[in-house]
């Protein structure tokens, strides 16, 4: 038993999913499980969803607030002091807005950059010696159609959000890459659940899918968990699209 224990712990990685107590996080967050992973979660107000991930996560649930550095820099700092390494880090935090333009006020603009970009500049900035040190990988998360930067009718701010973070992430992944870290995206089109945006039910949205249907959880979980793998080892600075086609 102790020989399998010793094994285990030379084999799995250890990994960070922030947003990881609900949504497109938690099916992430379980699929690298089952993959062997050590998974940590984070959160920031959802607690009573928290208190039931300890079962599947026992001692591995964080509270913090990625929006700032000082939590930010001390959550992963302690979580490297305690498990001695990292190796991979998936950043699913971000608020959405929906609106047209003359719904949405400078405070909402403000709010989807902090929760977008700059948590994931915060993130990655705290990870980066571990990831350095793990020759780990850092995965966030975008949202389709980013590459053509198409006008917005409902969703300016967010979509704004996003594509300075792509920006960000393919700097990122070419800064790290001589230190063996990469950096990729991963942009789900409509995929419904339980915490998902209303927009994801909007039948004149679900019509445009060329696959002719949504997108599941699981899905997504699966396409970052190949970004996340040896797998995907010589594979860095993608925005990796799991939308059915959407964007075509």
């Amino acid at each position: 038993m102790a020989a399998a224990r010793t094994i285990r712990a030379m084999t799995e990685r250890i990994a960070l999913v922030t947003g990881g107590v609900r949504g497109l996080g938690l099916a992430v967050a379980r699929r690298l499980a089952a993959g062997g992973d050590r998974v940590h979660l984070v959160y920031r107000s959802s607690a009573d969803l928290a208190r039931e991930r300890e079962a599947e996560f026992p001692g591995r649930v964080h509270c913090a607030d990625l929006t700032d550095e000082a939590a930010t820099g001390a959550l992963i700092r302690q979580l490297v002091e305690r498990e001695g390494r990292l190796e991979v880090v998936v950043h699913a935090v971000g608020d959405y807005h929906s609106g047209a333009l003359t719904e949405t006020n400078l405070a909402d603009w403000r709010r989807m950059f902090a929760s977008n970009l700059e948590s994931t500049i915060m993130v990655a900035d705290a990870a980066r010696d571990a990831l350095r040190a793990s020759r780990g990988v850092l995965l966030t998360f975008g949202v389709s159609e980013l590459e053509g930067l198409r006008a917005r009718t409902r969703t300016a701010a967010y979509a704004a959000a996003k594509s300075a973070l792509l920006v960000y992430l393919r700097s990122l992944a070419r800064e790290e890459a001589p230190f063996g870290v990469r950096a990729n995206m991963i942009s789900p089109g409509i995929v419904p659940h339980a915490h998902a945006a209303d927009d994801a039910s909007d039948p004149r949205l679900l019509a445009k899918i060329p696959l002719g249907r949504v997108g599941t959880p699981e899905e997504v979980a699966e396409a970052a968990h190949f970004l996340c793998s040896p797998a995907a080892s010589y594979i860095t600075g993608v925005d990796l699209l799991v939308a059915g086609g959407w964007s075509l």
